[in-house]
């Protein structure tokens, strides 16, 4: 019952303290079902953290993989590298054994059969991207030729004016260089 010397004020303060507190123990309740327990995110992060190791042993893996095929297609390269060229030249051989085996040969016919053999040779070189350098009344280049003499002579000097041994060039690389002789100014 109610006080009749109190003031309706001090009422109302009276029952707010008798009246149990409710809304901190709520906020506690949402708080607590906001934040998971660090238990559960331990877990979660241990999770991720595993997904990501298997994650980079695969790639690391893959990686080893790649490379270990890179390796081994570099050395089937360098050692089949001269497949086709070597096909190539197996039907010269066959040819110049042929040649040989005949007994009674006419200097015409064995002639003949040298020109075909040459031309299966010059056919494997083409294929091979192996060509001749004959530079006979071209400018000497000393990246292509080896000047064995200059000799005086009519014309422009540093001129080829004599091819003694062709000279061979492996796609645009020389692989032996024309030794030639080169002309130089009179007097």
């Amino acid at each position: 019952m109610q006080d009749p010397n109190q003031t309706p004020k001090a009422t109302a303060e009276l029952e707010q303290q008798a009246a149990p507190v409710e809304a901190p123990a709520s906020e506690e309740t949402n708080q607590a079902e906001v934040m998971p327990s660090l238990e559960e995110s331990l877990r979660q992060a241990e999770l991720k953290a595993a997904e990501h190791y298997d994650a980079w042993l695969r790639a690391k893996a893959e990686g080893e993989n790649i490379r270990r095929r890179a390796q081994e297609d570099i050395a089937k390269a360098s050692k089949f590298a001269a497949e086709k060229f070597a096909g190539a030249m197996v039907p010269v051989k066959d040819s110049l054994e042929a040649a040989l085996a005949v007994e009674n040969q006419t200097v015409e016919k064995m002639r003949e059969g040298v020109e075909l053999t040459l031309k299966q040779l010059v056919s494997a070189f083409e294929g091979a991207g192996l060509s001749e350098e004959n530079p006979l009344g071209q400018k000497f280049d000393p990246n292509k030729h080896q000047a064995i003499s200059a000799i005086e002579a009519e014309g422009e000097p540093n001129t080829v004016i004599n091819v003694l041994q062709k000279g061979y060039l492996l796609h645009e690389r020389v692989i032996r260089p024309a030794l030639v002789v080169v002309s130089k100014a009179k007097g």
